[in-house]
């Protein structure tokens, strides 16, 4: 909470802090298991179909099978492993670098880790606010907010962990 704690003007409180939900770790994780997932699968594919189509005689062992295979093939299996990577890396960066609270006079929503934007909205110009879940946010908790302001647009946050509580904590704020 670096930047928020910051940028507290003088007689302004905290009222309420988001906090990205357990689910969005997990999806994260998830794309390593699917990059590695994705990567076994073009290989055993590859392997497969060298076996059964290209070669006339199949090698003895499967990591000779594999050691057999084109460059490209092994390579685009490693370039599937790397964008399981990737995704992770991404969303773990969003996570760490991105800051939402409630104090009793604004919302603010900062993300980026180099490049920084911050969206602030005074609380008396929120026109409403809306909880966008589904089925499995409803299930476990989390869900995002669409947050309408008066001639400011509206501010879609990510998902985080108990909307509605974060919901209530503006309408505190608007009502203190």
């Amino acid at each position: 909470m670096l930047y928020v704690q910051q940028s507290l003007s003088p007689g302004e409180e905290l009222v309420h802090i988001g906090h990205f939900h357990w689910m969005y770790t997990l999806q994260a994780i998830l794309s390593i298991v699917w990059g590695i997932v994705g990567c076994i699968g073009v290989i055993i594919g590859a392997v497969y179909f060298n076996n059964h189509f290209i070669l006339s005689e199949p090698p003895e062992s499967w990591l000779e099978s594999v050691r057999t295979l084109h460059p490209g093939l092994r390579l685009a299996a490693f370039f599937v492993f790397i964008m399981g990577l990737l995704r992770f890396a991404h969303m773990m960066v969003i996570k760490v670098s991105t800051e939402i609270a409630i104090t009793n006079s604004r919302l603010i929503y900062k993300r980026g880790l180099v490049a920084r934007y911050v969206g602030e909205m005074s609380i008396d110009r929120i026109e409403g606010v809306n909880v966008l879940q589904t089925i499995m946010g409803r299930m476990f908790g989390y869900g995002r907010l669409m947050i309408r302001g008066m001639g400011v647009g509206e501010v879609i946050l990510p998902p985080i962990s108990n909307p509605i509580a974060f919901r209530k904590a503006i309408e505190k704020a608007r009502t203190a």
